[in-house]
């Protein structure tokens, strides 16, 4: 039977025991295990789903300005590609960037089943997604698709997050700083206020078969990820078992230390972002079907055909950002006193809106750096099988970019292990993470994926396959 809370508030130590003991149950009758994957596979098969590239001048209500070279949409909405002049304290750089200053809602619904906090998650058709159809948030919507601007119907079930009852989390994060010109999205869990059935692209899921998930390749999406480590994780403890016990801390309050670190590493460094024309980069070069650096690095923007009967428009055309090569976004940790200490660095990226996020040990395009590797590259790809505790190659947002992809790993650190002091790295216990990204703006979006991982391996041990497992209490 499904329960819902309405506008009464919840003890702190109640809800901490609901998202615990939901991680803590990898099963569940409302979608068993081995129906799940069906289901998946089912909705690939539902509809026709069809992305093809074009030549720019088939873009249908898109269009370069003739006195920039900029990309924008007919309606000014949506996203626009213009150029960005970069200057940093160690470089000076220009590059294409999409300029999307909206802010839209990625929201997840919960609801209790027989004492069991479910998870109303969406197998959602991205046009950039490698395998087309991916679990993603109950709502995933920019405020251009939300208001209608395209023309096609409302996303189910926005009322749920558009008023303040049953709301738990609810804070605005940052997105890619690489692509995105100081882009946030609002990251929410709340309560549902109604069912979800009838909807066949929505399933009632508990955390500990989404953290299952999360542990395969391409399944749980981007947007579902940030919002998943946005959840409040304090010390709980399940049946007195102290396998279960997250990592002590307020998640409404970092250690005063590691805040004052971010902060005068923010005033110390250097971010001047200027935009400009398109025509203006002078290392980028357009053809009739992309945006290329003249290195061919970094990245490319292409356009693309989306034929798509599962989504509020059945077709349409756009932009994406497609990536050259597979990134890399890696955690180093350690369990020091009876935390998780993770090896984060203060990152200064192109778009950000505060100069810097504490972002993972390494992140990168490796083609990108050549022979010359950054910092960490080479300790966490060789590392041992046995130090590796999370590996999984995951899509990024499907919505603006395309096939972009990044192999994420969290490596324990060997026992002998001292980083050669690099300015700009810092251990940060798991808490301290936790309580950051509750502020906004502080933990960036690959260090997320990364840290709603390790929400989920802190209970897990490994089966006889490598993934992470998790004993229901």
């Amino acid at each position: 039977m499904g329960t819902a809370v309405g506008d009464d508030p919840i003890d702190p130590e109640v809800l901490d025991r609901m998202f615990a003991v939901s991680a803590a149950t990898e099963d569940s009758p409302l979608m068993p295990n081995d129906q799940l994957d069906e289901w998946l596979v089912r909705r690939r098969q539902a509809y026709a789903f069809e992305v093809t590239r074009i030549p720019f001048a088939e873009l249908s209500s898109w269009s370069f300005a003739p006195e920039t070279g900029n990309l924008g949409h007919d309606s000014g909405r949506f996203f626009t590609i213009q150029g960005l002049h970069v200057r940093t304290d160690t470089q000076v750089w220009s590059q294409p960037i999409i300029n999307q200053p909206e802010i839209g809602i990625l929201g997840i619904a919960v609801k209790e089943f027989d004492g069991v906090l479910h998870f109303l998650m969406q197998a959602k058709m991205e046009p950039g997604c490698v395998n087309a159809v991916q679990l993603a948030p109950t709502v995933q919507a920019t405020r251009s698709n939300y208001t209608q601007v395209h023309g096609g119907r409302r996303p189910h079930f926005l009322d749920w997050f558009t008023e303040p009852s049953g709301v738990l989390v609810d804070t605005l994060q940052s997105e890619h700083g690489s692509w995105f010109l100081r882009k946030r999205n609002r990251n929410m869990i709340a309560f549902a206020r109604g069912d979800a059935e009838g909807y066949d692209d929505f399933r009632w899921l508990t955390l500990g078969q989404i953290m299952r998930l999360l542990n395969q390749d391409d399944i749980v999406n981007m947007d579902a990820r940030t919002v998943l480590a946005c959840i409040p994780f304090r010390r709980t403890t399940v049946n007195e078992n102290p396998a279960w016990t997250v990592a002590p801390g307020d998640p409404c309050s970092p250690s005063r230390w590691i805040s004052h670190w971010l902060t005068d590493v923010r005033s110390r460094r250097e971010l001047v972002q200027q935009t400009v024309p398109c025509h203006a980069l002078t290392r980028w070069r357009r053809t009739y079907d992309e945006i290329f650096h003249v290195r061919r690095r970094h990245f490319t923007v292409i356009a693309v055909r989306v034929d798509a009967a599962s989504r509020e428009v059945g077709s349409w055309t756009q932009p994406l950002v497609k990536p050259v090569g597979v990134g890399v976004a890696a955690m180093v940790v350690k369990e020091l006193g009876g935390e998780t200490k993770l090896l984060m660095q203060a990152r200064v990226e192109a778009g950000l809106i505060d100069i810097a996020e504490l972002a993972p040990t390494v992140q990168c395009l490796p083609v990108d750096y050549g022979h010359r590797p950054p910092p960490f590259l080479d300790y966490v790809l060789t590392a041992e099988e046995g130090r590796i505790r999370y590996d999984a190659v995951q899509s990024e947002e499907g919505g603006r970019f395309y096939h972009a992809r990044t192999r994420y790993m969290v490596v324990e650190a060997e026992p002998a292990f001292e980083p050669t002091p690099h300015d700009g790295y810092v251990w940060v216990s798991l808490a301290d993470a936790t309580a950051l990204i509750a502020r906004g703006y502080q933990v960036n979006v690959q260090a997320r994926t990364l840290i709603a991982a390790l929400h989920g391996s802190v209970h897990t041990r490994r089966d006889a396959n490598g993934f992470l497992t998790m004993t229901a209490p």
